[in-house]
């Protein structure tokens, strides 16, 4: 489609454009697609509300928001020269690398008008540039709201409300021909402040203080304190004009003014071309992939561990959701991690799906069904499911110890920690990662630049390089987060997480299979009741031993210790002496030490002496003597303990804490069934219902695919060839307002559509929906049977079968409207 005349309305503009452009359009900016517009019109309309052209302005990287920031300054509409002097000046201030800068200006401005165009936040051809009414008003200075440019009014917008009077005075001073027509005397007052000459014959009269005041308010802000007697220097400003009253207090340096002060230009450093991403180190990329397969490793092992310590039933949930600070600390002392690390890897295994809430009375954390399927993976599998969950989380761990916008504590898998912006600055961070070559650690604080300028903040807080945003944070986090993960090696990105990013799950899985230790199925027993295992070890024996025992350091290799406690451990979830024997000989590659089969069979001899049933509960043991020793005991006085019989005591606390109690006294007592069997405790058996993985929340309207894209793009043409098309009125029919559905009778609707189906001919109807909702559509009616007609509707390009009785009226359609 092409348009003989420019366009006079961002309307206009857009029907000119052909389908891959609007489609172009509707990609960058979803939210115009909720719900399909029904014409052009509507789509300009809704292109230029508040909320969509501030959605639109944020998505703008840095040299094109500041080339709309220069627009909304600009007079309008704006030839392109215009635009190129705002941003590279008049030439008044060259200095050595000015030349460059401009050049690269020139290179760039094309590209960034027509990323503006495709957003229809600017249209008009080059000699007439519009920028959209609502984002001039976004980007335009007031004393409410600055410019980002740091520029004030124009002298005709700060003098609106000034006397004749005291115009003709600031003329005088000035040294201008008085006129009594207030806009002449703003049309000489701006002349003054353009005129390269004249304005330099001005300021070489200066006191050198005015001028020292001009340079705090050149940059912006532009508005300025005054008392009511001002200094000299001020006043010589302000009587010649360079400062006009906004108020009795306050004053402000016209845009005119300042810009000559800037040598033309509307911002002090314009960003063109993103910062590079500089390297810190250069490392060899197969050091990167070992040292990033070690850590994947240990992020698998580490969420295992967690997932195995909350088996039994995990911390409970406080009233307000998320886990107490308690908790926390309690779970980075079980991880030997930081609290923050440790919400890193709760986080990770919730947003993975494998840790929930198990929905009972007194709400506990455990483990989902789906840990066990992701505990019988390989390692490398399993590892891509955490790193595939954590790229599309919105869930933010760094958040955790932090404050909402009420003040209140953000807790680890609390319920204010999703943020939509996680998962896009997170692919951003490792797409940036990807682009350096293999084995590249990039500097943090130029991956924060580039980021910054691909989606600056808008106001002061871009100019000023604000690191505290949200965005900066979230791409922090991603770089350690990244390191914790074994997404990066060293700093740098290792190939199976390329491979993650491009190929796919199974892809990278392939990558690092090799890399990662095979599983051992022995330990080395040491005389000193340790274990050392010089590797991971196979989840069978890493179950068996960590029921036997409790892991007293990790690293390369991992040290398990045998207690008392762990060896009762592995009494009470049913192993027998003679079992634990048989285990500690068929998997050590030492010979099991004579001590820790002592402690063995000790351990045994006394497992079971004391029997806990229910009465509240009760304790039976046939030596009376123990039971005397427990009744004497201090410590058992919160037990509430009496004497039933001479082998028999009852207590007022439930089994479970008086077997507690009574372990912590140092005794080993067994739970007994009601039979009088001993009751075998097995650890890891609690799980939740199925559950799913948190949902990501998102962040605005999801970008549509090329199908849907095109059904809109369609959608929108034919409503738009049913808004304008020119059609037919009857002779004595009034003249139909724009908008309006057409008004026929019955019998007339029925002639003119039977007509049409004969001769094939196209109509303009009025519809109304089942839903009574209306709207005007284009058809070439095939069908008319029944009460029924069968027509292709242009608007929704499809065929379609309308009731008679829901067409309110059919105009034909002008000769010229159907070629």
């Amino acid at each position: 489609m092409g348009m003989t005349t420019p366009p006079r309305t961002l309307a206009e503009a857009l029907r000119a454009r052909d389908d891959e452009s609007l489609a172009g359009l509707l990609r960058a900016r979803p939210d115009l697609l909720t719900p399909v517009p029904g014409d052009i019109t509507q789509l300009a309309t809704r292109a230029g509300t508040r909320a969509s052209v501030v959605r639109a302005l944020e998505h703008l990287d840095r040299f094109a928001l500041q080339t709309a920031e220069a627009l909304a300054v600009a007079p309008d509409p704006a030839p392109y020269e215009t635009l190129l002097g705002l941003l590279t000046g008049d030439g008044r201030d060259d200095g050595e690398h000015r030349g460059d800068a401009d050049t690269a200006i020139g290179d760039a401005l094309p590209a960034a008008l027509t990323t503006l165009r495709e957003q229809a936040l600017v249209w008009g051809e080059d000699d007439r540039l519009r920028l959209v009414r609502t984002a001039r008003e976004l980007l335009a200075p007031s004393p409410q709201h600055p410019s980002p440019t740091g520029l004030g009014p124009t002298v005709a917008e700060a003098t609106a409300g000034m006397s004749p009077g005291r115009l003709q005075d600031i003329l005088a001073t000035a040294g201008l021909p008085a006129t009594h027509d207030p806009v002449s005397a703003v049309t000489s007052l701006s002349a003054l402040f353009t005129d390269r000459a004249r304005m330099g014959e001005l300021l070489d009269t200066a006191p050198a203080e005015a001028l020292s005041v001009l340079d705090r308010l050149v940059w912006g802000p532009p508005y300025g304190e005054i008392t009511p007697n001002p200094t000299p220097p001020v006043k010589w400003l302000r009587d010649r004009g360079l400062l006009l009253p906004v108020s009795t207090r306050t004053v402000v340096l016209p845009r005119e003014a300042a810009l000559h002060l800037r040598a033309g230009r509307a911002h002090r450093v314009p960003e063109p071309q993103p910062p590079a991403v500089e390297a810190v180190a250069n490392r060899d990329p197969q050091a990167v992939d070992s040292a990033a397969a070690g850590q994947a490793f240990l992020a698998v092992s580490t969420v295992e561990e967690l997932l195995k310590s909350w088996n039994g039933g995990g911390p409970a949930i406080l009233r307000s959701g998320g886990l107490s600070v308690r908790e926390l600390k309690k779970t980075a002392t079980t991880l030997d991690v930081s609290e923050p690390v440790a919400a890193f890897w709760v986080e990770l295994a919730y947003a993975a799906g494998l840790l929930a809430s198990d929905g009972e009375a007194d709400e506990r954390y455990a483990p989902t069904p789906a840990y066990d399927d992701w505990a019988e993976l390989p390692a490398q599998d399993r590892w891509v499911h955490l790193a595939t969950a954590w790229l599309a989380a919105t869930r933010t761990p760094g958040l955790v110890g932090g404050q909402d916008a009420k003040g209140r504590a953000l807790s680890a898998l609390g319920p204010d920690l999703d943020r939509s912006a996680a998962p896009e600055v997170r692919h951003r961070v490792l797409a940036l990662l990807a682009a350096l070559q293999p084995g590249t650690a990039p500097d943090p604080e130029t991956v924060l630049a580039r980021l910054r300028w691909e989606r600056p903040l808008r106001g002061a807080s871009a100019s000023a390089g604000d690191t505290t945003d949200l965005r900066s944070r979230i791409a922090l986090w991603t770089l350690n987060e990244s390191e914790l993960l074994g997404i990066t090696g060293r700093g740098a990105l290792a190939a199976h997480t390329r491979a993650l990013l491009d190929s796919g799950p199974a892809e990278a899985a392939a990558l690092l299979a090799p890399l990662i230790p095979e599983p051992l199925n022995h330990v080395l027993l040491q005389a000193d009741l340790t274990a050392v295992a010089p590797g991971p070890l196979e989840r069978p024996l890493a179950d068996m031993l960590s029921a036997l025992a409790d892991i007293e350091s990790k690293g390369g290799a991992t040290v398990y210790r045998f207690t008392p406690g762990s060896v009762r451990r592995a009494l009470d979830a049913g192993q027998s002496a003679a079992d634990l024997h048989a285990f500690l000989a068929a998997h050590s590659r030492t010979p099991v030490p004579q001590p820790l089969g002592y402690l063995i069979d000790d351990v045994a001899r006394r497992h079971g002496h004391l029997r806990i049933g229910a009465a509240s509960s009760y304790v039976r043991c046939d030596d009376e003597a123990v039971l005397n020793e427990i009744l004497a005991d201090r410590r058992s006085a919160t037990l509430r303990l009496r004497r039933l019989a001479p082998t028999a005591l009852a207590a007022q606390v439930d089994p479970a804490s008086l077997l507690e109690g009574l372990r912590e006294m140092g005794y080993a007592p067994a739970a007994e069934s009601a039979e009088g069997d001993v009751l075998i405790t097995r650890a890891g058996t609690r799980r939740t219902p199925p559950r799913t993985a948190p949902v990501p929340v998102p962040g605005g309207p999801p970008v549509p695919d090329a199908t849907l894209l095109g059904a809109a793009v369609r959608a929108i043409r034919a409503g738009d060839t049913a808004a304008t098309v020119v059609r037919k009125d009857p002779a004595d029919a009034p003249p139909a307002s724009s908008g309006s559905l057409p008004r026929t009778t019955s019998a007339e609707t029925l002639a003119t559509v039977q007509a049409a189906a004969m001769t094939g001919s196209a109509l303009w109807i009025g519809y109304v929906n089942a839903d009574g909702a209306a709207s005007q559509r284009v058809i070439a009616p095939v069908r008319v049977e029944g009460g029924f007609v069968t027509a292709y509707d242009h608007t929704a390009d499809e065929v379609r079968t309308y009731p008679l009785h829901r067409i309110t009226g059919v105009a034909e359609l002008a000769d010229d409207a159907t070629s």
